[in-house]
């Protein structure tokens, strides 16, 4: 697995299946980022069936046959709606086209499950949060950076058994590779990628939710600026947000677009958790100048210090309880209010920021 360019990080995992074969089938349709790799990676590895996969560029499609071969390339999106065997549609279309496209696949009959950020607008948010509710079909969304992540993963567990106590603060901070050649024309227009705190900042509000427990945030403070990319004036570079959240936890999130060519991996990804009985920092993708290897935890509490690599020890449990949320009509993977709620908070602080240069 590569770790240059987050647009291709695709993490694997061991197999897990939750369902017996062919129980769940799904398809991949829209393959503008290479999210749609992982996203894959962790259903297939979780048991679905990937049967179908189409967009309209056929070199897509055949590259991502080439990851999975087992995917049959259909001629339309028709093709793959209609096909009433399937429970689930992946994608990681155009961000302003995920959710009518996420729309479509409901009113089909079918689960969604998007790459963030799932929307751009909050109207197309009021779109979708009534299609679900009409259809009462899933609109999910791959929240990578606490989803695919072991030490998200770890640092979830550990606030759940109290080690921490109650949470009351979360930093995070989400630098990326900006890697110009590899970016489609759609990255640098705002309307499309709705903005740098819509997009990747969505990642951090919905760790904040979900780490401190809360159900809602308001907005304090938001900042956006393109510091040095002036050639693409639709690029936001840089992005700040403090948030107050209705159980009282505060959070301040960072996310960019500057990580040096010289770091070992995409960004240098960090979460800083304070509690009322100690803190932990989890270092995702690497521990800086020391190792290259991602997913180490580190956790002091009354008791002392303590350094845990929770690589290969928590596994990636979403998509197999995703799995069977859809086939049981549970909510243990991820409830749809939390879902949308830090959509619409990235939505929100977005519209909210105060360009600066």
């Amino acid at each position: 697995m590569q770790k240059a360019d987050g647009m291709f990080y695709a993490p694997k995992g061991k197999a897990a299946p939750v369902c017996k074969p062919g129980e769940f089938p799904i398809a991949a349709v829209g393959l503008d980022h290479g999210h749609i790799y992982g996203m894959c990676n962790g259903l297939v590895e979780a048991g679905a069936e990937l049967r179908w996969v189409w967009d309209p560029d056929p070199a897509k499609v055949e590259s991502f046959r080439e990851a999975f071969p087992q995917a049959t390339a259909a001629e339309s999106e028709a093709r793959v709606l209609e096909d009433a065997s399937l429970r689930l549609v992946a994608s990681a279309c155009v961000p302003a086209e995920r959710a009518a496209l996420g729309v479509r696949v409901m009113q089909q009959g079918k689960h969604y499950f998007a790459d963030k950020p799932p929307l751009t607008s909050l109207e197309q948010l009021e779109e979708a949060r009534r299609a679900a509710a009409e259809t009462g079909f899933k609109y999910m969304v791959y929240y990578a950076e606490r989803l695919h992540s072991e030490s998200a993963g770890l640092a979830g567990r550990l606030i759940e058994e109290g080690a921490v106590g109650r949470v009351v603060q979360v930093i995070g901070l989400g630098p990326h590779r900006i890697n110009l050649p590899s970016r489609p024309p759609w990255f640098f227009e705002h309307e499309r990628y709705g903005g740098i705190i819509c997009d990747i900042g969505s990642h951090q509000i919905e760790q904040f939710l979900s780490f401190s427990g809360a159900q809602d945030a308001e907005v304090l403070a938001a900042k956006v600026a393109n510091y040095n990319h002036k050639e693409y004036p639709g690029l936001e570079d840089f992005g700040d947000a403090t948030l107050l959240a209705n159980n009282g936890a505060t959070c301040y999130f960072r996310v960019d677009w500057f990580t040096p060519d010289g770091l070992g991996a995409w960004g240098d990804g960090r979460t800083f958790i304070l509690g009322t009985e100690g803190y932990m920092e989890l270092r995702k993708y690497l521990d800086v100048g020391r190792d290259n290897q991602g997913d180490q935890v580190y956790l002091v509490d009354h008791e002392g210090e303590k350094h845990i690599r929770a690589e290969g020890k928590e596994g990636f449990p979403f998509f197999g309880r995703l799995i069977r949320d859809c086939l049981d009509g549970t909510e243990t993977a991820m409830t749809q209010e939390h879902c949308f709620k830090a959509a619409e908070i990235a939505l929100k602080a977005q519209l909210a920021a105060r360009r600066v240069e």
